[in-house]
């Protein structure tokens, strides 16, 4: 995915994303995209990341230096996170929602998951960014794990939560293939028409900066189930699930 054959093919596809619209008053603002995930604290809740979101929340301002305008929408920094597990989502959550006992049986699903779920070590779980991730109508970096172990334990967590048969009852879909990445932001109109060769070109060069730099990891600690409006905003209450690695 970080391959400069990668972003040339890619980019001929990308498009502007509908999580993002203008308002009446023409000014972009995030779109309602509602739904559940599981995910590590956000940047804004997670302080022993700081380091590592401030690396990230510089890059993100040099890729927007790069680009033209308005092509990406960035997210706010603070909102940054590694997503560990989507759940459910737009449509189908608005359509789950019309039960009055989804939510409450979602949490308790959700719990019962994360029990299951092998007892943690004292090994660090730790990811690696490794290059940019250029999709359809956004754009990220790459992470890969640090050691097996990392890799294992995130998959463990997956694996607890996609097979559990009360979740899939509840219209939970099971979400084998796994990329992970942490998303910058997502496409506005420009990408319709951008020249596309020059972008490719233009990102080739983006990437090249995770080559240079040193080794940049986030320590993955926690997973917590959070609710999310648009995907700006991931909300919890301090009785929600959660896991500690």
């Amino acid at each position: 995915m970080t391959l400069p054959e990668a972003y040339q093919t890619q980019v001929q596809y990308i498009q502007p994303s509908p999580k993002y619209a203008p308002d009446a008053a023409g000014v972009i603002q995030p779109a309602a995209f509602p739904g559940y995930t599981v995910i590590t604290p956000p940047w804004r809740d997670d302080p022993e990341n700081a380091g590592f979101y401030e690396h990230l929340a510089s890059y993100q301002q040099q890729v927007l230096e790069k680009l033209p305008p308005g092509l990406l929408i960035p997210l706010p920094a603070k909102s940054f996170h590694f997503t560990l597990a989507d759940l459910i989502w737009a449509s189908a959550y608005r359509h789950a929602i019309q039960n009055p006992e989804f939510e409450p049986s979602l949490h308790q699903r959700v719990a019962e998951s994360f029990q299951k779920v092998p007892a943690q070590s004292d090994q660090p779980i730790q990811w690696q960014v490794i290059g940019l991730f250029l999709r359809t109508r956004a754009l990220g970096v790459c992470l890969v794990p640090k050691d097996e172990a990392s890799y294992n334990r995130v998959i463990e967590l997956r694996r607890t939560l996609y097979q559990n048969s009360d979740l899939i009852g509840l219209g939970i879909e099971q979400q084998y293939d796994f990329t992970a990445h942490i998303t910058l932001g997502y496409f506005g109109e420009p990408a319709a028409d951008i020249h596309r060769e020059t972008l490719a070109e233009t990102l080739i060069k983006l990437n090249e900066w995770w080559l240079e730099t040193g080794e940049q990891l986030i320590q993955v600690q926690r997973a917590e189930l959070r609710k999310f409006a648009d995907m700006t905003r991931y909300h919890r209450e301090p009785d929600w699930p959660s896991f500690q690695f």
